[in-house]
This record gives structure tokens, C-alpha cells and sequence, in this order.
């Protein structure tokens, strides 16, 4: 391993390194579903948790050395408090696969966060201790150092604090609180000395969660055929892709939500860190009433219990009002980063999305038709068959080196998927006027 200087700090890295991906391979969109009823009522999984996934060389910190990695980016997100080591970095990468942080020591960050997939799972939503299902879609790790906020819904402004979060929430690792996870783990003699090796004291929660962050924040994933492209490799990515990149910013109005941090023609994340209404499934929930249930139940503020109404009931699907509390952000998401999208199937805050070519029909109808949150953003597109294909080659030239080989059997797996299940496909309301929106109801 090196040691590259970005500026004032610093960043761990190794060299990428081949890895077979048979066990890699995305398995059926029915493994999960979740229909809780209620706060503590869990749905079980018919497929048990398998083992926690290895520690192989998926998971190791990424080089700085890639094309379009953001230096200036990079160094200005690293908190001062929590600055970068080599040790705690591998400190925390052990602390990520650890399954003795869970109540029965089964789940490990790395059961939702599987670097095999992207750090995902490649299950609608994610399951958890005792096989219990949540209610939203594990997102990626890569780049989630440089999100202004954690989760799908924002509750957490940190990654110190999104890492604790899972660790008590009682549908995913299940301790009653961090200390518990701590005097687990504080019974083990290599853990005493490496929080005494890294932190200079005895385990503690603050420095479980500094730990762990510090190794989300050694996932930086670049260097995709896309950046070799804007860097001036016009042969990097197909002619399909290029046009796929033309629609983004025209037709396909991508770039409304999907915008550029840098706000250049040379794009280093494809998000807004905005969070919308886009329509996806919303017209299933009750939704007044679960407001209603929010703000009697759940006090705003209260972290913990937005982090359980959020994972273990059907008030997930109030999003971001569960923590602003305002009428517009009502079934808001935040908008994801789109790099490595290829590789973190399904797709949506709920998983509903089976393939990318599922995910631009969605958009190509204007969805959400009886939604009466639905941000502004969301019209018919009137996009050809051939458009949206287009629009999936260009993510496709998203992915990354270490998931090359993973990325071109998803999509072949999606492109046929796609042949025989189209769901959101809706071609008359695709070119059509985007219809009347009711107005909100009052509460």
C-alpha cells in the first residue's frame, strides 16, 4: 500500500487487482418485499441471509490515480475531526465486516454493502438481522463520501453518523444501542488494542463510527469509460453513449436533478443532492394518514425514531418529510449518483426498478399521475425505443474498472430482461400532454 497527499491530508489507496465475480452474479428481483403493517411488525424473508461477504480485494481503499478523481473534492470533505490515517482506514474496513457489531453477530456492514456488488446487496430492499426486511434499497458506498447527505432520505448529515444508525436500528443489526455493540466487541483482545493503536484509547462509540467512516470515505470510484472520454478519448465510449450524453442535457432533462457539482461541461457527480417527488409507486400508501401517524408519533428531531419509522414501517414512504416536516418534501428521495449505476440493480428508494431500461420508462411516461407531490421536474419525455437505449449505454460508460466484467453481464442480463418485462413501459402517456395534477390535500 501508498500513501498519496491530496492537499493538507491524505488518502490510502492499493492497486486495483482482478477478482472473479461468479458469485457476484445478481440473482431474481422476488428475493424481498416488505408490506409491515405497522412500527415493530417485521416481514421475514423467505430466503435467509447468507454469510457475511468476504474481505477480498473489491473492498480495499481506491487509488487517487484515476481519471476524473476530484483532488479539491476529496480534500474538502475529509472532516477535520476525523482526518484520514492508513490505520484507521484498515481499522475501519475490518470494523465494516465485522458481524459481531449485530446482536447475533450474523450482519455486517458489508451484508447490505457487498463490495462483489458495487457495495450494494442486489435486493429490492434490504434484509437484515433474523432475516427481517426494510423498506428501502441499500444504496452504494462508492462515492458516498462526497453526498451532502446519508441515506435516501438525508437523516443523516454525516458518514459517522449514517454509520452508527444500522447498528441500533432493530431491522438491521439490532443492538439496543451502540454501547451494547461496543462491549461486544470490547471482549475481544485484537479490537482493545487496535482502538488503543489507532485512537489512543479504549473502544468507545465515537471512535467505532470515525472508524467506520474513514473507510467509507476510501471509496472513490472513477476512472470509467465515460471519464476517459471527457478527458479527450473520443473513442472511449460507443456512438450510442454519445448520443445517450446529448439527451442527458436535452430531451431527457437528466440534468435537472442528475446536475454537476462543478457545474462544467466535465461533470464529477451526477447529482443535485436535492431530494424529489418522482412518482415511484406512491399512489399504494395512504399517504395523509401516515402523515398524520408521523407527526403524532414521531417527534421531529428524533433521529432514532425517524431511522426506525423509516426502515420498519410504511412511513418510509413519506421520505423526506419525516425529517423537515414540510408538505413539499412529502414522498421526496434523494437523487442518487449515477455513477456505477449499471451495477446496483434494482433501482429506486424502494427497489421497484428492476432494470435501467424499467427506470427510463418510468421517466418517459411523466409517472405519478395521481401524485399530487410530484415535483415539476417529472414530464413525458417522448423518447424512442432507440433513445432509451441510448440513455442506457451512456450509463453503462458509467462504470468503473474494478466492475468492467460485472458491468457488461448486468447489462446483458438487463437488455434481456427488458425483451420480455417492460412494467413501466406506457408509450401513449410517453408522448402525450402530461396530465392534469391533482392539487395536495389539506391536513
Amino acid at each position: 500500500m501508498r500513501l498519496a497527499k491530496l492537499g493538507s491530508r491524505a488518502l490510502v489507496f492499493a492497486a486495483s487487482t482482478g477478482v472473479c465475480l461468479a458469485c457476484g452474479e445478481r440473482g431474481g428481483q422476488s428475493l424481498v418485499r416488505s408490506d409491515t403493517t405497522g412500527a415493530g411488525a417485521f416481514t421475514i424473508s423467505s430466503q435467509p441471509l447468507g454469510p457475511i461477504p468476504p474481505d477480498d480485494s473489491l473492498a480495499r481503499p481506491k487509488s487517487p490515480h484515476q481519471i476524473g478523481f476530484p483532488i479539491a473534492l476529496t480534500d474538502s470533505v475529509i472532516p477535520k475531526n476525523n482526518l484520514q490515517t492508513p490505520e484507521k482506514i484498515a481499522f475501519g474496513e475490518k470494523l465494516f465486516f465485522e458481524g459481531r457489531l449485530s446482536a447475533n453477530g450474523t450482519v455486517a456492514c458489508a451484508t447490505c454493502h457487498n463490495p462483489r456488488l458495487a457495495f450494494t446487496d442486489g435486493r429490492p430492499v434490504a434484509v437484515g438481522i433474523d432475516s427481517r426486511v426494510g423498506q428501502r434499497n441499500s444504496p452504494t458506498v462508492l462515492n458516498a463520501l462526497y453526498n451532502q447527505f446519508q441515506f435516501w432520505d438525508g437523516r443523516a448529515a454525516t458518514l459517522e453518523q449514517q454509520a452508527g444508525l444500522p447498528i441500533v436500528n432493530p431491522v438491521e443489526m439490532g443492538q439496543p444501542n451502540l454501547d451494547s455493540a461496543i462491549a461486544r466487541i470490547a471482549r475481544i483482545p485484537e479490537y482493545r488494542a487496535g482502538f488503543i493503536r489507532v485512537f489512543a484509547r479504549p473502544p468507545n462509540p465515537t471512535d467505532l463510527v470515525r472508524a467506520i467512516a474513514s473507510y467509507e470515505r476510501s471509496q472513490a470510484s472513477f476512472d470509467s469509460p465515460f471519464d476517459r472520454y471527457m478527458a479527450g478519448d473520443s473513442n472511449a465510449i460507443s456512438a450510442s453513449a454519445k448520443h445517450g450524453w446529448v439527451l442527458f442535457r436535452t430531451k431527457g432533462r437528466c440534468n435537472l436533478c442528475h446536475t454537476f457539482a462543478d457545474t462544467t461541461t466535465h461533470p464529477t457527480r451526477f447529482t443535485d443532492d436535492g431530494f424529489h417527488n418522482i412518482g415511484v409507486l406512491i399512489v399504494r400508501h395512504r399517504v395523509v394518514s401516515l402523515v398524520r401517524q408521523a407527526e403524532q408519533a414521531i417527534a421531529k428531531g428524533d433521529t432514532i425514531a425517524i431511522d426506525q419509522a423509516a426502515i420498519g414501517t410504511p412511513m418510509s414512504a413519506l421520505g423526506r418529510f419525516l425529517i423537515s416536516r414540510a408538505d413539499s418534501d412529502i414522498a421526496s428521495f434523494k437523487t442518487p449518483d449515477l455513477r456505477n449505476v449499471m451495477v446496483t440493480a434494482p433501482y429506486f428508494h424502494d427497489g421497484s426498478a428492476a432494470t435501467l431500461w424499467d427506470v427510463m420508462d418510468h421517466y418517459n411516461k411523466g409517472a405519478g399521475t395521481h401524485n399530487p407531490y410530484l415535483s415539476t421536474e417529472i414530464q413525458p419525455l417522448a423518447l424512442n425505443e432507440t433513445e432509451i437505449d441510448d440513455f442506457v449505454a451512456l450509463m453503462a460508460s458509467l462504470t468503473s474498472p474494478d466492475y468492467r466484467e460485472l458491468g457488461a453481464k448486468e447489462l446483458a442480463r438487463q437488455r434481456q430482461v427488458s425483451r420480455t418485462s417492460r412494467p413501466q413501459r406506457d408509450s401513449a402517456r410517453a408522448f402525450g400532454p402530461k396530465p392534469i395534477q391533482p392539487k395536495p390535500p389539506k391536513f
